[in-house]
């Protein structure tokens, strides 16, 4: 039986630091994940593609993260949305464990 990736979309504005993120969530054989530097990239990948979080990553000025935030649980209620600070791929991964472990939780309560 295949394995269902999770499937991520991180938002960041500095590149080197976003296919860093890209390569750390791609490296997992439970994750994939794509990458936009604009909100208008973000909005478009959104609206061609399933995702299940989207990893909001540093340099997104407060006026975007809100519109970002907006427009995808609009979309969407069920995304989960998290802030990414930084702090390497241990850091990273716990994020998205905790996140998909949050979803899970509300699912269960919701049953």
């Amino acid at each position: 039986m295949e394995t269902v990736k999770v499937n991520i979309l991180a938002i960041g504005r500095h590149e080197e630091i976003l296919e860093t993120v890209l390569r750390i969530i791609n490296k997992s054989e439970n994750w994939t994940a794509r990458g936009a530097l604009t909100d208008e990239e973000a909005i478009a990948l959104f609206e061609e593609e399933k995702f299940d979080i989207i990893l909001l990553c540093g340099g997104i000025e407060e006026a975007s993260e809100a519109v970002l935030r907006k427009t995808f649980t609009e979309k969407d209620p069920e995304i989960i949305v998290i802030q990414h600070y930084g702090g390497g791929s241990g850091l990273l991964s716990n994020e998205i464990i905790y996140a998909l472990s949050q979803r899970n939780d509300l699912k269960n309560l919701n049953s």
